[in-house]
């Protein structure tokens, strides 16, 4: 039997290479992160004031009435389809001298992705300032 008192050693933890190790993933996660947005749609909204602007005539309207048919600058389109609309709409843009602003006017019974429709034809044409038209709600 050995009753001799052990002797005490030390515990040392080197913690360098776990700092080490924490860094190269926070490298890596900033690395690799991206923020990017593809799918905005960018919308100018309409504000309703008490001023009344003059009517311009160089504009590209367009009507959705509550059955989802497009008139084009009051012009009935033919059917509904997405590819009538891009013609007719190309047909009244190529009788234009400047590229218009758009101002888009759609019932309040109309289905959401009919109104969709016409801006993504309107982005394929290359109209980017286009408006929704609104009227203004009587305050109570």
């Amino acid at each position: 039997m050995n009753f001799r008192p052990r002797e005490k050693q030390a515990v040392d933890v080197d913690l360098t290479p776990l700092i080490d190790v924490v860094f190269l993933l926070l490298i890596f996660f900033m690395v690799t992160t991206t923020f990017d947005r593809n799918a905005e749609i960018k919308v100018e909204l309409p504000t309703a004031s008490t001023t009344v602007r003059s009517d311009r005539s160089d504009k590209l309207e367009l009507l959705i009435d509550g059955q989802g048919r497009y008139y084009v600058n009051g012009r009935e389109v033919l059917n509904s389809e997405p590819e009538t609309l891009f013609q007719a709409m190309t047909q009244v843009l190529n009788e234009m001298d400047t590229v218009p602003p758009l101002v888009i006017s759609a019932d309040s019974t109309v289905n959401y992705q009919t109104v969709v429709t016409a801006m993504d034809i309107a982005g394929r044409l290359g109209l980017t300032n286009f408006s929704l038209a609104t009227t203004q709600s009587e305050r109570k």
